[in-house]
């Protein structure tokens, strides 16, 4: 077997050059990129750090609500205005002779001029008007009821622009019940209006 030769020393291999990394490349952007951070993280910390806490608004600032229009005050739904005018609360019979009706509760008068504002003929029907009492709640008007009344104007009653009529809505509601508001419409499926019972001009 023969000797093997000695190893042979040389110098090291050289190696490769690294990759230079893209802030080595772009050394005016890196500074820029760092500036800027610093501006946003200071930015950031001031805005958290300073900040007031918000003003509570003064009593003068904060809006009061309208107070609902009471008796003798107009108010307004689509083509009509409404004025309450007078309210007869614990009728217990209406109309005469054969005739004639008792409430099962008490009937509640309500008496109203309605003018028609619009441009065109508008129909009148008491049982689109809604009688509210202190509980929240809310009764319908008897038609019936108020055809036995000489002259209450509240059924189906054409109203051409410009014109008026004094109509009578009956209700019929519980002994108890204390009505405070009356909710006003134009036609079935209108927004309504609001008057308040217990508010006189």
């Amino acid at each position: 077997m023969s000797p093997q030769p000695p190893p042979q020393w040389g110098p090291a291999p050289e190696r490769p050059p690294g990759r230079r990394t893209w802030f080595s490349r772009h050394p005016l952007l890196t500074v820029l990129l760092a500036v800027t951070a610093l501006f946003v993280a200071f930015g950031i910390a001031g805005s958290v750090g300073g900040k007031e806490p918000a003003a509570v608004p003064s009593a003068k600032a904060v809006a009061k609500p309208e107070p609902t229009p009471g008796l003798g005050e107009p108010v307004r739904d689509g083509k009509f205005e409404f004025t309450v005018t007078r309210l007869q609360p614990g009728v217990s019979h209406v109309g005469g002779g054969a005739y004639g009706r008792d409430a099962q509760g008490q009937f509640f008068l309500v008496h109203m001029t309605v003018r028609n504002i619009g441009d065109r003929a508008q129909i009148f029907d008491g049982s689109d008007q809604k009688l509210i009492d202190r509980n929240g709640s809310k009764y319908s008007a008897d038609v019936g009821a108020s055809l036995l009344i000489d002259g209450s104007e509240s059924f189906l009653e054409q109203i051409n622009p410009g014109n008026a009529v004094d109509g009578i809505v009956v209700f019929d509601i519980p002994k108890g019940a204390d009505p405070v508001r009356i909710e006003l419409h134009d036609s079935l499926f209108s927004g309504g209006t609001t008057a308040d019972l217990t508010a006189r001009r």
